[in-house]
């Protein structure tokens, strides 16, 4: 079967707050914290996207180049390979943003020797479930409520990486977990639901 996993707040961990917070604090803007469990750059300070993306091609982009894989992330997607399953990388990164959105999530996922088969960038959060669907993904894990409900939508399992930024919204998602332990038990059951 195949498995697309997102990057961002599902194999990572962004500190959004820490680096934005410093590079607000070091250029003496006006910004204040809005949100500090956000899982969204534009909704962590009073700032626009103009001002998001200011920051991104100031360095910011370190926040996602330098960001700590979460534990258990790379044994469960290797365990998840071994068993025979595809691993497809799915995540909204946008050209806008990152330039060269696979390119930076390549380098991301190689150096922390995270397994995968295929890796697709810029692909909207409301069209995830659209994407899997079309290209026979099984189940998507997300921390995304957004995508995870499109994907349900389009008859495509979705398991939630819960954190703070989700929590309320987490029962709308059938499977969820809020560590990659609880992640993968989560994605097996479903496997072997569909085995069946």
């Amino acid at each position: 079967m195949r498995i697309a996993v997102d990057i961002d707040d599902t194999l990572n961990i962004l500190d959004r707050v820490g680096r934005a917070g410093a590079y607000i604090e070091r250029n003496n803007l006006p910004f204040k914290l809005v949100n500090k469990h956000s899982c969204s750059f534009v909704e962590t300070f009073d700032w626009q996207e103009k001002d998001v993306l200011d920051f991104i091609h100031a360095g910011g982009i370190v926040t996602f180049t330098d960001a700590e894989a979460r534990k258990g992330a790379r044994e469960a997607l290797e365990g998840w390979r071994a068993a025979g399953h595809e691993v497809v990388v799915v995540t909204a990164r946008m050209k806008d943003w990152f330039g060269n959105p696979e390119k930076v999530s390549r380098d991301w996922l190689e150096k922390r020797h995270i397994p995968y088969d295929e890796l697709v960038a810029d692909i909207p959060f409301g069209e995830k479930g659209k994407y899997c669907a079309e290209h026979g993904v099984s189940i998507l894990v997300d921390d995304s409520v957004q995508a995870c409900l499109d994907a349900q939508e389009h008859g495509v399992r979705a398991v939630l990486a819960v954190g703070r930024h989700n929590i309320e919204r987490a029962g709308e998602i059938n499977y969820g977990g809020a560590n990659w332990k609880q992640i993968d038990a989560a994605v097996r059951h479903i496997l072997a639901l569909l085995e069946r």
